[in-house]
């Protein structure tokens, strides 16, 4: 009797511990309403529809004639093959940036908006503002100019600002706050579009923008973090090649990480990835667009991020050169994005996908769950309610006094000089200074407002404009004799672009400029744009910058050049053998 109770007992012992060890299986969360919504909506779609919910195309700010190749494109793109969504590209004319013009933009679509079964998702750059794609709006200066004015407030009226501007003209889906640190000083392509070098400032300005964006119920936005892993430790630019951060793990953690973690934490609703290559990420040389390393097992598993990972623009050399256009896409999807941006061909990526899920590469599983969250999107932002916009309205969001008047300031606060020997600035109106402008093209209409400016404080001064199509001999002739002016203002204009593949001074540019820093005459460098030119001019005697190149930033250089403004700015960026984080000359304004 006793074995046998023991029996019993040891039985139940044993079942005891197996059911301890017995897997549980965590309860599934209830759907929210928003995911209940988009799987209703995703039921009816056949497998094809599914996957062209995933591709977001490239348009432009106009709107074509309804019988032009250009609109027809279109037209088979959303009616036939039921496209994801557009991102709204502007038009290169002769090396020009041609901004679209918003009524024309939002009645182009509202057409598409008509055509669609499912709305369509809208996207765009919007990096400083709608005014950066569109006429129009206010000109919010570049990153750095805000990472140097160190005012969370206002980049939390940007974020606001722009969400309302987007909104107003038929964009949901806003490609910024850029999340990389800038801490390489060659970086040709995210220099002033980062916030600064320092991980932690980055992050805090990152979060700004998006609880800015984030902040206005009436106009919700879908708001990015780009371009992960992290884009500014490189020297090449993607656009052109692919590009490589060296740093080990432990680096990349603390600092390309940083900004990206804080996004999540404030709820970011996208990540875009990048097109370079990480060794200590992902050993094989391939972009991390396409690295299941880095896009599940960093930025799912370890970083926790649930939202929409959307790749960066798939037609850059930096994944294109290594993939045809719809071995990209599988290879992007397998990874784990969700999104597949601007595909030259959208109806070759779709069949490419298709395929892969019949063969059995990709898991039917898989593509659902990217629908799902681009679905999900779209119903919070409320396109599956309203998807067309109201072109009465554009003016109004658009003419706001307030958002020009915080453009300005934030500009104003960017304002930071580096040096300043024999305090030669602030300039005297009185005396005869004198302007260069250096702009990066002939046609080029930077630096109007400075010139206008600058004859303001001085009605006489001799003004020059350069560019970098001129030879040695062209550029002196176009100078003049500089020797009655008390002082030389060169203001130079270098832009961070895509496929500009450098940011100095192109030409003969950079030696003229050094000549004259090396003359009797003093000369004042003001940076419009990249802070690091000073490594070129060391013998200049005073250097500002503005970290932007936008008319507001022209406008705060003169009025700190001749002191109407205190230069308050403080470094957010190194400049090596010259200036250190955090470093700036503290003016106050000139007392009248």
């Amino acid at each position: 009797m006793k074995s046998a109770r023991a029996a019993v007992a040891l039985l139940l012992s044993v079942a005891a511990i197996a059911a301890s060890k017995a897997p549980v299986k965590p309860k599934k969360s209830p759907l929210t309403a928003d995911q209940r919504a988009a799987q209703s909506i995703m039921k009816s779609m056949s497998l094809r529809d599914r996957v062209a919910q995933l591709i977001v195309a490239t348009c432009y700010g106009d709107a074509p004639a309804t019988k032009s190749q250009e609109y027809q494109k279109y037209r088979h793109w959303v009616r036939d093959l039921r496209i994801g969504g557009f991102i709204v590209a502007n038009r290169v004319d002769h090396g020009a940036i041609r901004n679209a013009e918003p009524h024309a933009m939002a009645l182009f679509l509202n057409q598409m908006q008509k055509m669609s079964k499912t709305p369509l998702l809208v996207a765009a750059d919007f990096e400083r503002g709608a005014s950066m794609r569109v006429t129009g709006g206010a000109q919010f200066p570049y990153n750095m100019a805000y990472g140097a004015g160190r005012d969370l407030d206002a980049v939390k009226y940007e974020g606001l600002a722009t969400a309302r501007e987007a909104r107003a003209i038929g964009v949901h889906w806003i490609f910024a706050p850029v999340a990389d640190v800038n801490n390489n000083p060659e970086n040709p392509v995210i220099n002033t579009r980062s916030f600064g070098e320092s991980a932690e400032d980055v992050a805090q300005n990152v979060a700004a923008y998006i609880d800015g964006a984030h902040s206005d119920p009436k106009n919700r936005v879908l708001v990015t973090a780009k371009h992960f892993p992290g884009h500014g430790d490189t020297d090449t630019d993607s656009h052109m090649a692919l590009a490589k951060v060296t740093a080990n793990k432990e680096r990349l953690e603390t600092l390309e990480f940083t900004p990206f973690r804080a996004a999540i934490a404030h709820g970011v609703d996208s990540i875009m990835t990048a097109h370079l290559s990480v060794p200590a990420l992902e050993p094989d040389e391939i972009p991390a667009t396409v690295s299941s390393k880095v896009l599940t097992g960093v930025l799912r598993d370890e970083l926790k991020f649930q939202n929409i990972i959307v790749t960066d623009a798939m037609d850059m050399q930096g994944l294109a050169q290594m993939f045809h256009q719809g071995e990209a896409a599988v290879r992007a999807l397998e990874a784990g994005a969700d999104v597949l941006l601007m595909p030259l061909n959208p109806e070759t990526v779709i069949h490419a996908v298709v395929a892969a899920i019949e063969d059995g590469r990709l898991k039917r599983a898989r593509i659902e769950e990217s629908v799902m969250r681009v679905l999900e999107a779209k119903v919070r932002v409320g396109i599956n309610k309203k998807k067309l916009v109201d072109l009465d309205e554009i003016s109004d969001a658009f003419d706001s006094q307030e958002d020009v008047a915080h453009a300005q300031q934030a500009s104003d606060r960017a304002v930071t000089l580096v040096r300043n020997d024999h305090d030669i600035l602030p300039l005297a109106a009185s005396a005869q200074s004198c302007l260069v402008v250096v702009v990066e093209r002939r046609t080029s209409t930077a630096g109007t407002r400075m010139i206008d400016a600058f004859r303001r404080f001085s009605p006489k001064s001799q003004i020059a404009i350069l560019d970098a199509s001129m030879n040695a001999a062209a550029l002196a002739a176009v100078v003049g004799d500089t020797s009655k002016c008390s002082a030389i203002v060169v203001a130079a204009f270098a832009t961070v672009a895509a496929y500009r593949g450098g940011m100095g001074l192109n030409g003969e540019l950079t030696p003229f400029i050094a000549k004259l820093t090396e003359g009797s005459v003093p000369v004042a460098i003001v940076a419009m744009g990249s802070p690091y030119l000073l490594s070129a001019f060391p013998k200049t005697a005073a250097y500002l910058a503005t970290f932007s190149s936008t008319p507001p930033s022209e406008v705060s250089a003169v009025n700190a050049l001749f002191g109407e403004i205190p230069t308050a700015g403080r470094m957010p960026v190194t400049i090596p053998g010259f200036a250190k984080l955090g470093d700036g000359i503290q003016l106050p304004a000139r007392s009248r």
